[in-house]
């Protein structure tokens, strides 16, 4: 049975039903305010609501406490379904590093004619999810398939002195 508020769904089902929802509200915005505050207060709203996803998550660690392997694991629900093609190139206490080979949530939101801001609903969500989860994860990322990379380039690193 699935849960009333849908957290059961893959996320690219769930990123998909925001976007049915955040496309009209985001291009009524940029006819009221412009493309620059529009994308601004979206950018600002996501990346909250990718903070508080993360505090979510962070809660429901094993006895409360966050690690690097625990995030590690997190990472089926993002890939769930072939959401997203990864090679791994090191996954240890310290380091994640990984390249995404095909980001379908980037073909998504260009089929759905929001490819110009699926960087503000999907991308951004990445680095920020971390500040919620546990801060001592931080994301370098150069690369991305959503700004037309061939690859998206992922680089977590636990800093044990963040918190």
């Amino acid at each position: 049975m699935a849960s009333q508020d849908g957290k059961d769904l893959p996320t690219l089902t769930r990123r998909r039903l925001q976007a049915e929802v955040i496309g009209p509200i985001y291009a009524e915005m940029v006819a009221a305010i412009g493309q620059e505050k529009a994308q601004s207060i979206l950018d600002a709203a996501i990346r909250k609501a990718a903070v508080a996803e993360g505090e979510q998550f962070a809660r429901r660690a094993p006895g409360g406490i966050t690690s690097m392997a625990d995030f590690i694991k997190l990472y089926d629900l993002w890939t769930t379904n072939g959401a997203l093609e990864i090679e791994v190139l090191e996954a240890s206490d310290s380091t994640f590093d990984f390249d995404v080979t095909r980001c379908r949530y980037a073909e998504m939101y260009r089929e759905m004619g929001l490819g110009h801001i699926g960087h503000l609903m999907s991308c951004n969500r990445d680095g920020t999810f971390c500040q919620g989860y546990d801060p001592n994860i931080e994301l370098d990322r150069q690369h991305t398939i959503m700004a037309g990379a061939p690859r998206c380039t992922f680089r977590y690193t636990y800093r044990r002195d963040a918190k």
